[in-house]
């Protein structure tokens, strides 16, 4: 696959996928018969139904319920539920690009190196001393000197007096001279004069006496003093992601800390009257908060540090109050809500005490509308998503996670794409980037294919949860006929 590091959510042509294996990640369903997709080769017969993006404005376009002619036009609830009326739709794009723009990438920080793990090291760390420290054996078997051992063979092997043998962890310094051999173990000291370690294997295994079956060259299966880290030499570079492998060096290397990128800590809250904590049991009218534990998992899984501050109170001062906490201990905040249809709203009025965001309509379906601004003295982004749980965490995959990515100084924002053939007809509104959950499987004769799990109008968490991707429709095209190719993101955790 490649790295997308530009900041525009697709780009043409379709990513390279070649490593991306949905078959044997554990997501991906056994593909099932599709009568469209045939052959070693699906043929499209007719891709999509695409509109001329010249005929009409930005912001006339319906909104997602009217274009799929459900019901007729309603100016408030067709913006989702704030009154957005005469601002202009905003793009993905630029959507995306104002938060990008906007979120600081937090200082480095050092931690101990085992804390360090999965963060991007934020500094070129060189080794003080050589790996290995001392000439040591590469395996289990005899020392010798490889001269004494240059004629053997199977048929005529050479025969060596053993004086000894060398364990790891012995300080203790040792030499062999001429028709001799020590017995040592992987990771022993070699003693003074032996060049070559003779697996154990290719003797006869003597204690008092050797008879070495095979000549080697000189230098086997011995690891000389830097062989791996000579001194001064480069053990981690500035922006490599630490992992076991990493973990392993540092402290080879005798680090014990290590400056790194710190994950971004994101403050998560949700705003709703009719919401109760998860334990309680909804009444009539009520409905569980589910968004304030998905998107702190959505925000860990993309790497954060996610506090979930749960359920905003239902009074402007507290909410204030709750607001500037979180702005303290947070690099950005993440509240998801459904907002009044143009009345007074507690927690409008709340971020209009503290700066206020600008609430607009963006082209994408489901949850056209977001909103965006930096609060506080300290400018911290707050970024408003829908409160529909489906929504909302459709919003964060398109604007938070790469945010957070960013953040965390990772060079590729975006999920990676591969491109699929629609199981089934696929319908989207007009003007709107449509993202529709599905599962994608891998066809018996190569390429892959996808299935929609709803319309896209249908807000289930069970049928969510059933997904491994989202499927995106451009805004463009309002119908993908079945067999034509669409755009897919596998939706692999903490992928």
């Amino acid at each position: 696959m490649t790295d997308d590091t530009t900041r525009g959510w697709f780009t043409r042509p379709s990513r390279d996928t070649t490593q991306l294996d949905l078959e044997h990640g554990g997501l991906v369903p056994q593909p099932r018969e599709v009568q469209q997709v045939s052959g070693p080769a699906p043929t499209v017969t007719h891709d999509t139904v695409q509109v001329d993006r010249s005929v009409f404005a930005s912001d006339r376009v319906p909104s997602p319920a009217i274009a799929t002619g459900d019901r007729s036009p309603d100016p408030l609830a067709d913006t989702g539920s704030v009154d957005v009326s005469g601002v202009r739709l905003r793009t993905v794009e630029h959507h995306l690009g104002e938060i990008l723009g906007a979120v600081n990438t937090p200082e480095p920080i050092e931690l101990a190196v085992l804390d360090a793990q999965g963060l991007l090291c934020a500094e070129l760390v060189t080794s003080e001393r050589a790996l290995p420290s001392f000439d040591q054996a590469g395996l289990d078997g005899y020392a010798v000197r490889s001269v004494d051992v240059a004629t053997a063979t199977v048929e005529t092997p050479v025969a060596l007096h053993v004086v000894g043998e060398s364990t790891a962890g012995s300080g203790e310094i040792t030499a062999i001279g001429p028709g001799l051999a020590q017995k040592v173990a992987v990771g022993a000291m070699m003693p003074a004069g032996a060049d070559i370690v003779v697996p154990a294997a290719w003797t006869d295994q003597g204690l008092a006496r050797v008879a070495v079956y095979a000549a080697l060259a000189p230098g086997s299966y011995v690891r000389r003093i830097g062989d791996d880290v000579a001194t001064g030499d480069v053990a981690v570079q500035v922006g490599t992601p630490i992992g076991p492998a990493q973990i392993s060096l540092l402290a080879a290397v005798g680090r014990e800390r290590v400056a790194v990128r710190p994950r971004p800590r994101i403050a998560v809250l949700c705003a709703g009257d009719e919401l109760v904590d998860v334990g309680r049991i909804a009444g009539p009218g009520q409905q569980v908060d589910v968004n304030s534990y998905a998107l702190a998992a959505a925000a860990r899984d993309a790497g954060a540090e996610a506090y979930r501050a749960g359920i905003m109170p239902n009074d402007r001062r507290r909410m204030v109050e709750l607001l500037e906490g979180q702005m303290l201990r947070s690099d950005v905040v993440l509240i998801a809500g459904t907002f009044a249809n143009g009345g007074p709203d507690l927690l409008q009025e709340a971020l209009a005490e503290l700066g206020g965001l600008a609430f607009t309509q963006v082209a994408m379906h489901p949850g056209p509308v977001h909103a965006f601004g930096r609060l506080g003295p300290e400018g911290v982004p707050v970024i408003c998503v829908p409160g529909e749980p489906v929504a909302a965490l459709v919003a964060f995959e398109v604007f938070v996670r790469p945010a957070i990515r960013l953040m965390l100084g990772k060079r590729q924002l975006f999920r990676r794409t591969v491109q699929a053939v629609a199981a089934e007809q696929l319908l989207s509104p007009l003007g709107y980037r449509q993202y529709l959950h599905g599962q994608v499987m891998r066809h018996p004769d190569g390429g892959y294919v996808v299935e929609p799990i709803g319309d896209g109008d249908q807000a289930m968490l069970a049928r969510m949860a059933r997904a491994n991707c989202l499927i995106v429709v451009d805004e463009d095209v309002t119908e993908v006929a079945a067999g034509g190719l669409v755009t897919v993101m596998p939706m692999l955790l903490g992928g």
